[in-house]
């Protein structure tokens, strides 16, 4: 079957990573195939090419058409298109670089670390002028991207660890701090936090803000509730052990808006529970399901299209070499957003301190 053929089809195409796979070596041995095959050993090179063949891999022309060199284009990879935080991060991110007069190319790993390596291999090749990067696990990609990139790179949604690149972040401990916060001045005191994993470095800080707050307050207990990924399935589990416990639980902080709404999915279907009052719920992000829900999520909105901004600035600084020798990590703070599932049918303008 044609490359094109597939295309029509709507089957997925074969990449980099998928060669890579089929012929048992590195992405980068795939590539030194097609670029520059005297650097791979002729074994090798003919598994690499039979792999190619058999797959029916065709090299990116659009990445192709750049090798010369690309002044004005910049690629961003991001972890998950289909969460609306990511979303707004390429959103400023575009916004601030056509006001620089480049164009952005958007790049979906989709949850994969191999499809994340995969684009990033390919805006090297096109030789992009920089790359902003949201990864999809900072442990992985810090021992890989800088082996991969020579372009300049920024990363968004992770504060480096070092001082090798630039980096934009949420102040996620603050935001778990106000969520809590929230429950707590609305009178809970019976809190659980749910989400995860908990080694998640987003998750882990929120989780220190909540307990910040609980600390605070005499009398207010926290248990946790660790879930093994943020979607709407694993607030569901959440939901039904949280309904498990002994002890009354009358607030709860979820890591993330679809964790919140899977809670609440099944909080809704106990005929002795009722939302807020007896049980309120807090979400993480903002995302466009948490105001459309059947119940509207009181969130922790993050600032997704200033931090694509932010990322942006600090991307072009690098590529005008005006940047400096320094890298610095911008810190941008949430809000919270107050709705039905913790206030009911209060109006938000009555709880404007608890947005600070």
């Amino acid at each position: 079957m044609t490359d094109a053929r597939k295309a029509r089809l709507g089957l997925p195409q074969p990449n980099m990573a998928d060669v890579a796979r089929h012929a048992g070596v590195a992405i980068g041995t795939v590539s030194n195939t097609l670029n520059n095959p005297e650097k791979v050993r002729e074994p090798t090179r003919r598994r690499v090419l039979a792999s190619i063949d058999a797959l029916g891999f065709v090299r990116n022309d659009a990445a192709r058409s750049l090798a010369a060199g690309s002044s004005d284009t910049v690629g961003i990879v991001l972890v998950d298109m289909g969460n609306s935080f990511f979303v707004d991060i390429a959103r400023g991110a575009e916004a601030t670089l056509r006001e620089h007069g480049m164009n952005l190319l958007i790049a979906n790993s989709d949850i994969e670390i191999e499809k994340q390596l995969s684009y990033l291999e390919v805006f090297e090749q096109a030789r992009v002028a920089g790359i902003l990067l949201a990864p999809l696990d900072p442990h992985i990609t810090k021992s890989l991207v800088s082996k991969a990139v020579s372009r300049p790179l920024v990363l968004v949604n992770y504060a480096p660890e070092d001082a090798q690149y630039a980096g934009v972040v949420a102040d996620e401990h603050h935001g778990g701090y106000i969520a809590a916060r929230h429950l707590i001045e609305l009178g809970r005191r019976n809190l659980v936090f749910a989400g995860g994993p908990f080694q998640l470095q987003a998750v882990a800080e929120r989780l220190a803000g909540v307990r910040r707050a609980v600390g605070e307050t005499a009398g207010t207990v926290l248990s946790l509730v660790e879930t093994t990924g943020m979607n709407i399935s694993h607030g569901r589990t959440a939901g039904e052990r949280i309904i498990a416990q002994e002890e009354h639980v009358d607030g709860v902080v979820a890591a993330s808006d679809l964790v919140a709404i899977g809670i609440i999915q099944v909080l809704e279907q106990q005929p002795d529970l009722r939302i807020p009052e007896d049980i309120a719920v807090v979400g993480y992000d903002n995302n466009h399901f948490a105001s459309e829900s059947t119940t509207p999520v009181t969130t922790i909105s993050q600032p997704g299209e200033e931090m694509g901004r932010a990322a942006a600035e600090l991307l072009i600084a690098e590529i005008r070499g005006d940047g400096g020798a320094e890298k610095r990590t911008v810190v941008l703070r949430p809000h919270l957003i107050p709705r039905r599932s913790t206030i009911g049918t209060a109006s938000p303008a009555d709880l404007q301190n608890h947005t600070a």
